[in-house]
């Protein structure tokens, strides 16, 4: 689940190996780019965690911050 926190969203996902979760984080990045809406994001073997706010909104939470939540979650689903 997404938490926030120090206004951002933030969550972890945790895949079976580094292969998933870069074919992950390759799918997040065609979808961020759609939305024009770029993630603060790390990736450690089989973990990529995010951290999402609205940097020209003065780096608040908004509705472009729930919206590539979302489809990140989306795009999750066909993993874990």
């Amino acid at each position: 689940m997404w938490t926030e926190k120090d206004n951002t969203l933030q969550r972890t996902f945790t895949f079976r190996n580094f292969t998933e979760a870069f074919t992950f984080m390759t799918e997040v990045a065609f979808a961020a780019e759609k939305l024009n809406h770029h993630p603060d994001w790390t990736n450690v073997w089989n973990r990529v965690s995010f951290r999402l706010n609205t940097h020209d909104a003065g780096g608040i939470v908004t509705g472009k911050d729930r919206e590539l939540a979302r489809e990140i979650d989306r795009i999750a689903e066909k993993y874990l």
